[in-house]
Order: C-alpha cells, then sequence, then structure tokens
C-alpha cells in the first residue's frame, strides 16, 4: 500500500497533524515510538492552553485519545515503532521502521522533536523532576517565591532567567565558561534586574538534598574553592538535541542538526516532505508552537498533494 502521508512523531506535532490529515480525509500513517513527546516528564504543564494544569502523563494520554478518534481506515497507527531510514523522491518515499518494516507515502511530515542535553553531574538525574527541571515554562511557576538557579549561558539560558525573576525570590546563573553565548542585548536586559546574579568560570560539582533538591555545590576554577548554592529549583538550559539522525543524510540540516524548514510552509530542501516542531530550525520551541506548526505544515501538504495526483 502506498499512502498519501507517513507522518512520524507522537507530540504535540505529530499528533496535531494526524487530527489534521484525517479530516481531512488523507490516507494517513503515524509511526511513533510513543506518544506525549518531550513534555512527559513534567508533574504539571500550565501553558498547555485551554487546560490550565495537567501533567505529562496525562498529555500524553489526551493526545493519544484524541488521535485513536480517528483511527479508521483513513488513519492507521504504528506504535512502537522508530523511523530509522527514509528514502525516495516526491510522491514516492519510503520510511524503514525499527521493526524491520518498509512503509511507503506520496509525502513524507517529521515531527520527532528534541531531546534537552542532560546535566551530567552527581545527583543530576536523581532530583529530575524533584527540582531539577528541563522546562521553566512547564514547571516555572511551582517554585514561585523560591531561590533558583539557570544552569547555561545561552539565549535559553537568560530567557529562562528573565521568565523565572517574574515570581522567583531570587534567581542565581551558573555557567561553567567566562563568557556567555547570549546576545548582548539579552545579558544587559536580565542583568538589570537585582534579584539576578551571575557566576562563570565554574564546574559543577553536585546537586544536593533530600527529598528534593536544596542546591547546588561548584567549584571556582580561578582558585579551586568550593562553595554551595542554596536552592529549590534547578532549571538546565544546556541546549537541545534534535531526533534527527535517521534524516542526516537526506534532507538539509543546521550545524546543530536542526532540519531547515521554510517557516511559511514548513517544507524541508526536498519536495514531499515537511518538518514540524522542535526538530526544526524554528526560533522557539514550545508544545503549541509545535502543534500550530505541524497544522500549518498539513494546509501545505493538503494542497501539494491535490496538486500532484
Amino acid at each position: 500500500m502506498i499512502y498519501d502521508l507517513i507522518i512520524i512523531g507522537g507530540g504535540p506535532a505529530a499528533s496535531s497533524a494526524a487530527i489534521y490529515a484525517a479530516r481531512k480525509r488523507l490516507k494517513t500513517v503515524l509511526v511513533t515510538s510513543e506518544f506525549g513527546g518531550q513534555s512527559v516528564v513534567s508533574d504539571d504543564i500550565q501553558n498547555w492552553i485551554g487546560t490550565p494544569h495537567i501533567s505529562g502523563a496525562d498529555l500524553a494520554k489526551s493526545l493519544k485519545n484524541h488521535v485513536l478518534e480517528y483511527k479508521s481506515d483513513i488513519l492507521e497507527i504504528k506504535e512502537g515503532h522508530l523511523a530509522t531510514n527514509i528514502s525516495g523522491t516526491a510522491g514516492n518515499f519510503s520510511v524503514i521502521t525499527s521493526k524491520n518494516e518498509t512503509i511507503q507515502a506520496r509525502a513524507v511530515l517529521i515531527a520527532t522533536g528534541s531531546k534537552r542535553r542532560s546535566l551530567d553531574i552527581p545527583g543530576a538525574q536523581e532530583f529530575e523532576n524533584k527540582g531539577v527541571t528541563y522546562c521553566a515554562s512547564c514547571d516555572g511557576l511551582l517554585f514561585s517565591g523560591e531561590d533558583v538557579i539557570v544552569v547555561g549561558g545561552g539565549n535559553a539560558a537568560f530567557e529562562t532567567a528573565a521568565q523565572l525573576l517574574a515570581y522567583c525570590k531570587s534567581v542565581t546563573l551558573v555557567n561553567r565558561s567566562d563568557k556567555f553565548r547570549a546576545d548582548e542585548i539579552t545579558v544587559a536586559q536580565t542583568m538589570k534586574d537585582p534579584k539576578f546574579r551571575t557566576i562563570t568560570n565554574i564546574e559543577m560539582t553536585n546537586i544536593f538534598g533530600g527529598d528534593f533538591v536544596e542546591g547546588m555545590t561548584i567549584t571556582h576554577n580561578e582558585d579551586d574553592h568550593e562553595e554551595k548554592l542554596s536552592a529549590k529549583g534547578i532549571f538546565v538550559e544546556i541546549g537541545q538535541m534534535p531526533n534527527s539522525d535517521f534524516v542526516k543524510d537526506f534532507v538539509s540540516l543546521t550545524p546543530g542538526n536542526q532540519i531547515i524548514i521554510d517557516p511559511r510552509t514548513q517544507a524541508t530542501n526536498i519536495v514531499g516532505v515537511w518538518a514540524a516542531g522542535d526538530v526544526t530550525d524554528v526560533l522557539y520551541h514550545q508544545n503549541n508552537i509545535a502543534s500550530g506548526d505541524a497544522v500549518r505544515a498539513l494546509e501545505d501538504i493538503y494542497i501539494w498533494l491535490h496538486k500532484n495526483k
């Protein structure tokens, strides 16, 4: 069988795309290892529009249930499958899955998301979701009135700090290097807040606490002295790794391995292939943005398929 469309992924982008594809009566197959995306680890997501509070696990269930509403002869779901390779040209693409199944379609939408670059120090894994978090938009309000730490030196770290400063008691940004990668204007604006400070040229030794995070131990490189920083929350912003390895020799990628897309249509450099969500080179990464990007892609895919029958 040759489908109209293969959608790869199971987060907000892929789920939104599957629903829109089914409603447009495109013969579609959704290939995903699981539903939910990055936010599945969050205890309380407060920015998913229309739902003031939802856990990552419940969001995953909600996405899956919504997609299942459209499961029929027009929409097939292959859950537990991981796409491992894509080949072909416009109108005739093949996707190979981790279960050695080959799926063919006229068009492809890649919505495989990304994973946060993890902090690799003692305590980071132990205290994940117990004070260590990788999503300020999801979890920030849980730390209102508390002292928190932001790890990183790029724009994402400073933007996270600026967001947290609106409701946290204090924000300390720690950066291994003595230089920031963030834009100078972004740094300068954040530095104006008296509740904000930076500590640079350090090594992070460990994260400590009891049932929840109580702080972080750092070592200053200039004189090797240790310092314990007290904090209830540690927000890690040291970059993302897009789940794009399986298309690295197929579509054009940025130096950071994000899929390059046309922001008006979500189209990649390969005719007949689109991408949406955190796997792409869009400027901002959020669940709601990923969902909207996928809808935009589907509108363009629908037009392209009907023009190229």
